[in-house]
């Protein structure tokens, strides 16, 4: 069996805390060199950028796709972080802040499906 790896990421306090209570089980990234050395049951440990506050994680599975478009069309967006009745047809244009689409072009995008461990 494989060795697991652990990663280490940082995440904004609100999807920090989301992760933290459960209600977030899909961490949404851009497909970089970075993200394609992850693997299913390696550990991501999340640290908070407000609080220095770290949880640990294990990856589930991986949802590869060309943009966040697609990625939004086909996950749940409720365990993206998304609360039920803010999710908009639109609601993939909020990745844009992040990572725009030329960068989702070169790369593709990841929903990292995690639990807490």
């Amino acid at each position: 069996m494989k060795q697991e790896k652990e990663f280490e990421m940082r995440l904004a306090a609100k999807p920090f805390e989301k992760i933290k209570n459960g209600s977030k089980t899909i961490e949404l990234r851009l497909y970089d060199e970075k993200r394609q050395k992850i693997s299913t049951n390696d550990i991501i440990v999340f640290t908070n950028t407000s609080t220095k506050e770290r949880i640990k994680t294990r990856v589930i599975r991986l949802h590869i796709y060309e943009s966040f478009k697609e990625l939004y069309e086909k996950l749940p967006l409720e365990k993206c972080g998304y609360i039920e009745g803010n999710i908009r047809s639109d609601s993939y244009k909020d990745m844009l802040e992040y990572y725009p689409k030329e960068m989702q072009s070169e790369y593709k995008v990841v929903g990292i499906e995690l639990e807490r461990i």
